[in-house]
């Protein structure tokens, strides 16, 4: 029977940071990782193999994060755990015993099976195996109509990809805008207007209900009777969290399959922690579950895990979920952290919104400069940051990372209508109309507005 000080299960994000977390906080202790496959994906990169890329070994992670690190590292299968002997058994390393063990094992691709048909060939969820994603990447080679059915971040960016290949693709969206959990209408109005102008068919407030062909897939049929031609249907739908190593060997699970966990990052076994797609995630608003599973909160969580694992060192660090996003499309970006208009709203927060629009550049004339647009959603009352939502050049992708660290932090629209920001004409906007400044004011000016009719002139 091997032995080893600290064991994680599972290799991508989560995994691997917390490996290399728990390298770094407890020094010299024996780390060991299991994952299955041969490769690691880097997680986030996976449709741009399709479209920009062209080769699955161009977004691979490599192993010398593990092994520059002194961490084993096992290609396996974990089939059990035992927590009462603190032993796992894999399929052909035999058992394995741990001082603390934590479980990385991610999440699995949502599959409509209520769709007939959702099991015919060339029918692809996607999975986060490089030749799986081979194989995808051979069927798109002589396929011309592809249908991708989801309209969140993976059915976008799967659509906008296969699109880049000169494919006819029809994207579907069940809800009545694509991204919707992630944007309010302004900017999803963009987005689909993005994706149709490039070509692509988008259909929201659109359900299919059943894949039509003779063992491979020859069409889809909407509920409404129509039919689309399809050679390949990309399903993106989704994930969902593989908890089934901790529900099967007795950990508390929340009823959407993922397992719980404390601001640690601790389950209900004391020797036992979950990070990543697989963990619970709570709301950084109202400590609901939300089902938000991303590779940037996976990250947060796996250096809690790592540094906790034998002693509490970082203090009630998992504060929640703030869902910060970003993805980029046909040439535009879009960002968002925390709470949407909607959202705020449906949850019973009373709220004010500042937005605004500038360059991206001083003078707005230079060659590469492109427009700005801005959204900011705080509480009416406590002037505190509830949301944020931008869309134009890359470097909206980092203003939404100042924006999540002002959510992490209880900033204030004034703090934030004053916030010093280093600024040139050929990096950023100007400072005189700086996006987050100028939002920030404009929710001030609106909210105060009312005010101006007690003035005594």
């Amino acid at each position: 029977m091997k032995k080893t000080d600290f064991l994680v299960i599972g290799g991508s994000a989560g995994g691997i940071l917390t490996a290399t977390m728990a390298r770094k906080a407890y020094g010299d202790i024996d780390i060991t990782l299991i994952r299955e496959t041969e490769t690691v994906m880097v997680p986030c990169g996976i449709p741009y193999i399709f479209g920009t890329l062209h080769d699955s070994k161009k977004n691979i992670i490599p192993d010398s994060m593990l092994t520059n690190a002194n961490i084993n590292l096992i290609i396996d299968s974990a089939l059990e755990i035992n927590k009462e002997q603190k032993r796992v058994t894999t399929r052909d390393n035999g058992v394995i015993s741990y001082k603390k063990l934590v479980i990385a094992t991610g999440s699995l691709p949502i599959v409509p099976t209520f769709i007939e048909g959702h099991d015919s060939d060339n029918v692809f969820p996607i999975l986060k195996d490089e030749g799986y994603l081979n194989k995808i990447l051979k069927k798109l080679q002589t396929a011309q109509n592809v249908t991708v059915i989801g309209g969140g971040f993976i059915g976008v960016e799967f659509a906008e990809q296969i699109r880049l290949l000169d494919k006819n693709v029809t994207l579907i969206e069940a809800a009545g805008s694509c991204l919707w959990q992630a944007f309010d209408k302004k900017y999803t109005d963009d987005i689909e207007h993005l994706l149709s102008s490039s070509g692509i068919n988008v259909m929201t407030n659109t359900r299919v209900s059943k894949i039509l062909g003779e063992g491979a897939v020859e069409a889809i049929e909407l509920e409404d009777g129509r039919t689309i031609p399809a050679d390949v249907v990309i399903l993106g739908l989704g994930m969902k969290p593989n908890g089934t190593l901790g529900k099967d060997c007795g950990l508390t699970m929340n009823d959407k399959g993922a397992i719980m966990v404390d601001q640690y990052m601790k389950t209900s076994d004391p020797d036992i922690f979950a990070v990543g797609d697989c963990a619970e995630k709570k709301c950084f608003f109202t400590g609901k579950d939300v089902p938000l599973l991303l590779a940037s909160t996976a990250a947060m969580e796996a250096k809690i895990a790592g540094s906790n694992a034998f002693q509490l060192r970082l203090i009630r660090a998992n504060k929640g979920t703030i869902s910060t996003f970003s993805t980029k499309i046909f040439g535009k970006t879009f960002a968002a952290a925390g709470l949407t208009e909607t959202r705020a709203r449906q949850e019973g927060f009373t709220i004010m919104v500042g937005e605004f629009k500038t360059m991206d550049r001083h003078p707005g004339s230079l060659p590469d400069a492109q427009e700005v647009n801005i959204k900011l959603i705080f509480s009416k009352c406590s002037g505190i940051i509830l949301g944020a939502q931008i869309s134009g050049g890359n470097t909206v992708a980092e203003i939404i990372n100042i924006l999540s660290l002002a959510i992490l932090k209880n900033i204030t629209a004034t703090e934030l209508n004053t916030f010093q920001a280093a600024t040139h004409p050929l990096v950023s906007p100007s400072p005189i109309a700086y996006p987050i400044n100028a939002a920030a004011m404009n929710a001030i000016a609106t909210n105060c507005s009312h005010l101006n009719e007690d003035l005594v002139l």
